[in-house]
C-alpha cells in the first residue's frame, strides 16, 4: 500500500510523511483546517496556501508550515505529491501521491456543490481513492445552497416581522462563511456573530470572500435591540447563558444532519436548514466513478453502506479505519 494506517495516522513510507495525522509526527500534510484533520504538535506542516492562515489561527501563529499552490509538484522521497481542490472549505485539498507504479488520492473531506467561499472540487484520476463516507446513505441528497439560503432569508424576515430574533447555529469554519456569502448575495443587512466565528470570518474576508456584513455580538451596545436581527453562533452556544441577551427568538441549525427530521426535534431547534459541506450520496458515487479508481478505501462515516454498494456494482472497496470524527455531535458536517 502506498498509504497505510499507522498508530499516528495515514502514513506513506515511500515518502516518509503522514496525511492528517492524529498524533504528533515530524512531517504532516494537511487536507484542511478542521480540528479532526489538523492537530497540534507536528514538526512541520504542509497545506494549500489559502488554508495556511486558518491553520495558524487554530494551531498557533508560530507553527512551522509551508504553503503549497494547487497543482504544485513536491518531491518526498520516492514520491511526487500535489494538492488539489476538495471544495470542502477554504484551502481544503485532496492530496495526490504517486510513485513509479501507481497513483493514490487521499480526498480528505469534499463536496461537489458550488461554493463561493472556496475552489470547486477537482476530479483527480487515480488507481486508489481514499474517500470519506460521512453522508453515505441514499437519503442524503442536497438542494442547491442558494435555495437553502433563500429559505433562511425568508425565515429571518418572518421572524423580524413578528419582532423575534433569528439565531442560526452552524459550524464556525466553513459553514458560517458559506451561509454569509450566500445570504449576502440575496439581501443586505448585518449578521451578529458569536466570538468563536469572528476570527475565522475575518480570515475569509482577507482571502477575498464576499459575505454579508457582520458585527461581533460583543461589540454591540448594552441596550442593543436584537429583535429583528440575524445572529450566528456555533452549536455549543445553544442553551447557554449567552443566548439570554436576544430576548424572544427562534433557532435554526444549518447542517446536513437536518435532512433527518428527528435530529432537529431531538436537538430542540425550531428550524432545520439542510446544508452540508460534505458530498451527498450521489456526489460520493459520481466522484468515485469519475476518478476511475480500481480500488476505493472508505473512512469516517457509513463506510459499511458505501463499501457494500460499491461491491454490488463491481468496484473493489474496503473500509479504512481512521481517527476522524464527523457526526451529529462532531466538529463539522
Amino acid at each position: 500500500m502506498l498509504i497505510e494506517p499507522r498508530d499516528n495516522g495515514l502514513y506513506c513510507a515511500a515518502g516518509d510523511f503522514y496525511i492528517d495525522p492524529w498524533r504528533p509526527v515530524e512531517r504532516a500534510l494537511i487536507t484542511h483546517a478542521h480540528a479532526d484533520h489538523a492537530r497540534a504538535g507536528h514538526g512541520h506542516y504542509w497545506a494549500e496556501n489559502s488554508g495556511v492562515a486558518l491553520l495558524q489561527q487554530r494551531l498557533g501563529a508560530d507553527i512551522s508550515i509551508t504553503g503549497v499552490a494547487y497543482g504544485q509538484a513536491l518531491t518526498f522521497g520516492d514520491t511526487t505529491v500535489s494538492f488539489h481542490p476538495a471544495g470542502h472549505v477554504l484551502g481544503s485539498s485532496q492530496i495526490r501521491v504517486a510513485d513509479d507504479n501507481k497513483v493514490w488520492v487521499a480526498s480528505g473531506d469534499y463536496k461537489r456543490d458550488a461554493d463561493p467561499t472556496c475552489e470547486d472540487f477537482e476530479v483527480v484520476p487515480c488507481d486508489t481513492f481514499i474517500t470519506e463516507a460521512t453522508f453515505a446513505l441514499p437519503v442524503y441528497r442536497w438542494a442547491p445552497c442558494r435555495e437553502v439560503a433563500a429559505d433562511l432569508v425568508a425565515w429571518w424576515a418572518d421572524n423580524a416581522a413578528a419582532g423575534r430574533a433569528s439565531v442560526v447555529f452552524s459550524y464556525s469554519l466553513g459553514k458560517a462563511q458559506r451561509l454569509l456569502a450566500e445570504i449576502g448575495a440575496l439581501t443586505t443587512g448585518t449578521a451578529y456573530l458569536h466570538g468563536a466565528m469572528v476570527p475565522i470570518t475575518r480570515l475569509y474576508r482577507e482571502a477575498g470572500v464576499n459575505m454579508l456584513d457582520t458585527c461581533p455580538v460583543s461589540e454591540t451596545d448594552k441596550d442593543h435591540d436584537f429583535s429583528r436581527d440575524l445572529i450566528m453562533a456555533p452549536p455549543s452556544a445553544a442553551g447557554s447563558r449567552w443566548m439570554r441577551r436576544f430576548g424572544e427568538h427562534r433557532t435554526g441549525f444549518a447542517s446536513g444532519w437536518m435532512r433527518i427530521r428527528g435530529n432537529r426535534r431531538r436537538r430542540g431547534y425550531d428550524r432545520g436548514f439542510v446544508l452540508s459541506d460534505h458530498a451527498d450520496w450521489p456526489g460520493l458515487i459520481d466522484t468515485i466513478r469519475a476518478t476511475g479508481a480500481r480500488r476505493v478505501l472508505a473512512t469516517h462515516g457509513r463506510t459499511d453502506v458505501l463499501v457494500n454498494y460499491l461491491g454490488s456494482v463491481g468496484i473493489d472497496a474496503a473500509p479504512l479505519i481512521t481517527d476522524y470524527a464527523d457526526g451529529p455531535e462532531g466538529e463539522e458536517d
